[in-house]
């Protein structure tokens, strides 16, 4: 699965994110400005070891489906398993899969302590677009964290590279692992229930 660094370092990227932000309205820096609104509502919904642990969950769920391609990420993690998958596999997959990133990820935008962001620029691929950020941390070193984003119908976060490493490459990596090892689809379902459970 990923690894420990990973795990810190997206909640880190995304609680930073609004963290001197420059707004801009130009039409060529709707990406940027689409990571920093992300960024300006993770610090002020998630953050603060304060709030209880089960609200923090329910409103990263709301943000990860307000900014992310959630059902296209999941499948293309899944990878070719997809296509063998019935259509009730595909669906607890998507739940699962959502529910597996949260209880991932959210406990740690409790550990949020004024870590820096810097949007160091933003390139453009017709549909695509992807915004390069560094995240400061004092004493410790600084790590570049990428977002790619798709316009289908309004900008959706498709992965997170950190250090130039994919993050939906590498859970794709992991899962067809899972899938391998424990007999299809259904292993990996059974296992990601153990996950969202514990």
């Amino acid at each position: 699965m990923l690894s420990r660094r990973d795990l810190l370092v997206i909640p880190l990227a995304f609680a930073t994110l609004g963290i001197g932000a420059v707004r801009a309205g130009q039409s060529g820096t709707d990406a940027k400005s689409f990571i920093e609104n992300l960024g300006a509502e993770a610090v002020e919904a998630l953050t603060g070891p304060d709030l209880p642990q089960d609200e923090r969950e329910r409103r990263f769920s709301a943000m990860l489906n307000r900014y992310f391609d959630l059902p296209g990420i999941g499948k293309f993690v899944l990878g070719r398993y997809w296509r063998s998958a019935s259509e009730a596999e595909r669906q607890d997959f998507l739940r699962l899969f959502e529910d597996f990133i949260v209880k991932s990820y959210a406990a740690r935008f409790a550990e949020y302590s004024g870590e820096q962001f810097r949007v160091l620029g933003v390139r453009n691929e017709g549909d695509y677009a992807t915004v390069q950020s560094l995240v400061i941390r004092p004493g410790a070193e600084d790590v570049r964290v990428d977002w790619r984003l798709r316009d289908a119908d309004g900008l959706k976060i498709i992965d997170i590279m950190v250090e130039g490493v994919s993050m939906v490459i590498t859970q794709r990596a992991d899962f067809a692992s899972v899938i391998q090892s424990r007999g299809g689809v259904a292993g990996l379902l059974d296992m990601l229930r153990q996950k969202t459970s514990s």
